[in-house]
């Protein structure tokens, strides 16, 4: 058995001149001739194989046949590391040499079954690359097409596979590169792309992860844990949105605004990723380096502005007016006011999803995962932070989040909503925190818990929205009275639900504060 130890990288068709031409690439020791290669995977009718994360594979290198088994392991910013067994194949599959019985015994029970699922054929140039002594990198340039299901997709990735060194070079190489070119951190497989493809299923947002952790964690290994949890999701969505917004459907029953709203949903999820790991950083800052905290915070405080506008307007869109439209009290505007608002709104929420598809795009931001990879990998790790019990720094942690919340009830008893928008925002973090922490707690209590949060954090979340609404309305109403109309009914329309949850609103966060918690 080899252990394979691989970083995947997307780009655009566009950017393969440039890889070319980049020094990096261009120079590095050419490995052979380019080659097609043609790939078929194996797996039963109801994909077996698959549901135990094990992938079978012939190759065709030329004239030469291989059988190839590998076995899934976790992905992070592109980074693989997994068992993978590859041998010479002459028609019939041999699994005599697989040193993992379970992996035998499952491709043995269902030998009989096996049939072709999906292929890929693609160009592979490969180079190798020594960027210091003892450090072997090879570059792998594929493109070609992966097939499934009678449905196609194209193959346009740098492999970056490591022969000698550490994790940390490949991370390292792959920031040089990224620094000039627009690569993306890939942790999907050719494999699991197909896959996809064989079930049809489009790109869709991944929500946040469950934390993992144990109690017998140190508190750095805790916190990169999680942080690569973040990154995964961030990762994820800015892969999925990148991928409806590349190949949008038709418009066929609403297939165009079932892919626009998609998307929107990735970069909502993106953001949220975002959100997450700046919390994640101010949850553990007294055990890290503080320019580790400082340069980060502000990077992806940076990063996650460029998504508000486009949240910000799908909410006043979907929840504010798009449900005006079959209420019966619109007809008192008369004639095109309400239509001429909600065309507007369209027109405004269209052009913030293009800007933040725009900005997923950009190459700074897989360079920003790759460097934030490399960053979390160069954390120092000491006998005085292994001494922590991890517990013991959770419950001080989330005490604090508790106490600051507490400070911004107390500012927010007026109803402001500027307070009010303050104490959801320390509401969040400490549920952020809950989150982080939660296996190291009774799960029952953590979860009726984190339950209250999330319901008192949904009534600040309406009052905050509702204020939001009610400025960008009138900004863009101006000087035009039948606007402004529209948008005054549009705000009266949800005065009633306001006025009821503002007046509960402190109610229900009073216990969360002061009562039992599950820490």
């Amino acid at each position: 058995m080899s252990q394979e130890i691989e970083l995947k990288l997307s780009l655009p068709q566009r950017a393969l001149p440039a890889l070319r031409r980049h020094p990096l690439f261009a120079n590095a020791e050419r490995v052979g001739k380019a080659q097609t290669l043609d790939n078929v995977y194996f797996d039963t009718p109801g994909l077996a194989l698959k549901a135990r994360k094990v992938a079978l594979r012939t190759r065709k290198e030329g004239r030469r046949w291989l059988q190839t088994v590998k076995c899934a392991a976790l992905s992070t910013g592109g980074l693989t590391q997994r068992p993978e067994w590859e041998q010479p194949y002459g028609g019939n599959f041999d699994f005599g040499a697989i040193d993992n019985p379970d992996v035998v015994r499952l491709l043995e029970n269902h030998r009989d079954a096996l049939v072709p699922v999906l292929s890929t054929r693609f160009r592979r140039d490969t180079r190798a690359c020594a960027p210091r002594e003892g450090v072997r990198i090879l570059l792998m340039l594929d493109t070609g097409t992966i097939e499934a299901g009678g449905r196609s997709a194209p193959i346009c990735e740098l492999e970056l596979e490591l022969v000698a060194g550490d994790p940390l070079d490949l991370l390292e190489l792959a920031r040089d590169l990224a620094r000039d070119l627009p690569l993306m951190p890939a942790d999907l497989s050719k494999a699991e792309r197909g896959y996809r493809l064989f079930h049809d299923q489009a790109p869709a947002a991944v929500r946040a992860e469950p934390s993992r952790l144990e109690a017998r964690q140190g508190v750095i290994a805790a916190f990169r844990d999680l942080a690569h949890g973040c990154l995964r999701q961030w990762q994820a969505n800015a892969a999925a949105a990148a991928a409806l917004a590349a190949h949008p459907a038709g418009d066929e029953s609403g297939a165009a605004e079932a892919t626009d709203t998609a998307c929107a949903e990735c970069i909502h999820q993106l953001r949220i990723a975002l959100r997450r790991l700046r919390s994640l950083l101010r949850l553990f800052a007294p055990a890290l380096p503080a320019e580790f905290t400082d340069a980060w915070n502000e990077r992806l405080a940076e990063l996650a502005d460029r998504y508000g506008d486009a949240r910000d307007i799908d909410v006043l869109y979907a929840d504010f007016l798009a449900p005006l439209q079959d209420t019966a009290g619109a007809d008192e505007l008369g004639g095109e006011e309400l239509p001429a608002l909600l065309a507007l709104a369209d027109r405004r929420r269209k052009q913030a999803r293009a800007a933040a598809i725009e900005h997923v795009a950009d190459a700074d931001q897989g360079l920003a995962m790759l460097e934030f990879s490399i960053a979390l990998l160069r954390l120092p790790e000491g006998a005085l932070l292994d001494a922590v019990a991890l517990k013991a720094f959770a419950r001080l942690r989330l005490a604090r989040l508790r106490k600051k919340a507490r400070r911004r009830y107390q500012a927010a008893g007026a109803l402001i909503p500027a307070q009010l928008h303050k104490l959801r925002i320390a509401l969040k973090r400490l549920r952020y925190g809950t989150e982080f922490f939660a296996p190291l707690f009774a799960t029952g209590r953590t979860k009726r818990y984190l339950d209250a949060l999330n319901r008192a954090q949904d009534t600040l979340g309406f009052l905050h929205d509702m204020e939001a609404a009610r400025a960008r309305l009138q900004q863009w109403a101006g000087e035009d009275a039948a606007l402004q109309r529209a948008a005054a009914f549009a705000l009266g329309w949800q005065g009633a639900r306001y006025t009821r949850r503002r007046r509960r609103a402190l109610g229900e966060v009073e216990t969360l504060l002061w009562g039992k918690t599950p820490w």
